[in-house]
């Protein structure tokens, strides 16, 4: 379930900041979310995946942290964070 090489790195070229970039926060957010889909997509058809959805739970509140984190820092940034990744309605 974890993220493969070409993923990782796609959503790193994709959300970096500068060219050596690999762990900013808003990096951090771009590969929470992704792990996020993929883990809602498997509870789908696994409801009783217990243990799963303990670490999704866990996921979601460390992304929470992070946009609230990043919210603070500079708004602007983050409004086009979420826009550019949808993870807000």
């Amino acid at each position: 379930m974890a993220l493969t090489q070409e993923k990782k790195q796609e959503l790193i070229n994709t959300h970096q900041i500068h060219e050596t970039d690999t762990g900013s926060a808003d990096l951090q957010v771009a590969m929470l979310s992704e792990r996020i889909q993929q883990l809602s997509n498997h509870l789908q058809s696994n409801q009783k995946d217990y243990a799963s959805r303990q670490g999704l739970l866990k996921m979601i509140g460390k992304r929470k942290r992070l946009l609230g984190y990043i919210r603070k820092q500079d708004v602007t940034r983050y409004r086009a964070l979420i826009a550019k990744l949808g993870i807000r309605g």
